[in-house]
């Protein structure tokens, strides 16, 4: 099998020739840049800037070379906008606090305070206040409240739609010509067209809009899932027509050449409980994902890509009924999510695209040994009847050993039969 092929049979529920991989097709399977440039070392590859395409994890691109490499599956696309509101084009290098020299947007400004800290501007407005901070000593970016005062009586869920509107022809242009470039690639094609993440926290301060309105702040945002649920319900609702109607015109100038598309990152898990209960998530949160889902699946051939983190067994079969085909990242550490009831209980309705190795413990802090083991019992228990697309549990993190990193790839070609 090719790789895409690979990738489509295990999306279908049966077992391809060998467990495919991704890394680096979305914001929340990648690598994190100073991981990305070791790798490229390990490998022997040409020494050049990383290109940091995700601004907040500061993820690293991974080119062709490195993806041959490490034998991925799947290829991503440079998203149109940062995190922060500028084209993701015209690079420039930019030397990091952690040491690396990165590439990053032609329109990122950024200024450091008395601290050494690195503040970043929406759009590249210096004169707006700062969107995100990263600490000296720090490896990314954390987005900045910028919360105005709320005033329930004027209140408008139009102010929570800002960053939302019908999608640029540019945008539209960019989308086609980076989903030609991966199809080229032979690996299947994973793709994020953006406005789908309903009450994404990482979302809600808006880090791209220079002076943001609505409720802004994580934890008054929470609060108003119970206290102002009918303007969360207006806001969704709003989005939801926003996105349909652009998931209209994108599917109209792409057809069906896209294999995945990553619609959610919102987290319904913790480590050991959840954000909210199954009922608020049906209520509040489900009719969303499910006319998004409902109207990819009646006239796409798109599969739909779920993430959330954290201990949510309790919600695979709301996330089913919702309609999402994948389930990412797997986190098997967190309460409940253990692999073989997991696999045994969803495995046939959910494809698992994660889950290969715990990036909290074994990855960053365990031996390669530690790294092995894990992987292959994971392989083991995930790739039956198909439905398994590895990936770590999550981004890998900065400063997770390269030894191990290779070790963790080398596994799963070990698992395939195909060690490298």
């Amino acid at each position: 099998m090719i790789s895409r092929e690979r990738v489509l049979t295990s999306l279908a529920h049966h077992e391809p020739d060998r467990v495919p991989l991704d890394f680096g097709s979305t914001s929340v399977s990648g690598i994190h840049v100073t991981c990305v440039a070791a790798l490229r070392d390990y490998f022997g590859l040409e020494k050049r800037p990383i290109k940091a395409y995700e601004l907040g994890p500061m993820l690293g691109w991974l080119d062709d070379d490195l993806l041959e490499a490490l034998g991925a599956d799947t290829c991503g696309l440079i998203p149109p906008l940062t995190t922060f509101g500028q084209e993701n084009a015209n690079c420039k290098t930019w030397r990091a606090p952690f040491g690396l020299e990165v590439l990053v947007s032609g329109g990122f400004q950024c200024t450091l305070d008395t601290n050494g800290d690195v503040l970043v501007y929406p759009q590249g407005d210096t004169d707006a206040p700062p969107s995100a901070i990263m600490p000296h000593d720090g490896y990314f970016f954390d987005s900045i409240v910028r919360q105005p005062p709320i005033d329930d009586e004027k209140l408008d869920p139009v102010d929570n739609l800002e960053e939302y509107g019908p999608i640029a022809d540019r945008v539209i242009e960019h989308y086609k010509n980076e989903i030609q470039r991966a199809c080229g690639t032979g690996r299947a094609v994973v793709a994020g067209f953006g406005g789908t993440s309903f009450g994404d926290i990482a979302r809600v301060p808006a880090p791209s809009l220079k002076h943001p309105k609505g409720i802004r702040d994580v934890a008054e945002w929470y609060v108003s899932l119970v206290t102002r649920r009918d303007y969360v319900h207006q806001v969704f609702a709003g989005q939801r027509d926003i996105a349909l109607a652009n998931l209209q015109r994108i599917h109209a100038a792409i057809g069906d050449s896209v294999d995945v598309t990553y619609l959610c990152g919102t987290d319904f898990g913790t480590q050991t409980s959840s954000f909210c209960s199954v009922d608020t998530y049906r209520e509040l949160f489900m009719p969303y994902y499910k006319s998004v889902n409902d109207w990819i699946h009646r006239n796409t051939k798109w599969k739909t890509f779920k993430h959330s983190c954290g201990a949510v067994e309790k919600f695979m079969d709301v996330f089913i009924e919702s309609g999402f085909d994948i389930i990412n990242p797997v986190q098997c550490s967190a309460a409940g999510m253990d692999p073989e009831h997991l696999k045994r209980t969803y495995g046939d309705r959910l494809v698992f695209w994660g889950g290969g190795v715990d990036t909290q413990k074994v990855l960053p802090f365990g031996t390669p040994a530690d790294v092995r083991r894990q992987v292959l019992e994971r392989c083991e228990i995930f790739s039956r009847g198909g439905g398994f697309v590895f990936n770590a549990i999550h981004n890998v993190q900065a400063r997770t050993p390269v030894e191990n990193i290779v070790a963790m790839i080398e596994a799963v070609h070990e698992f395939n039969g195909t060690r490298r």
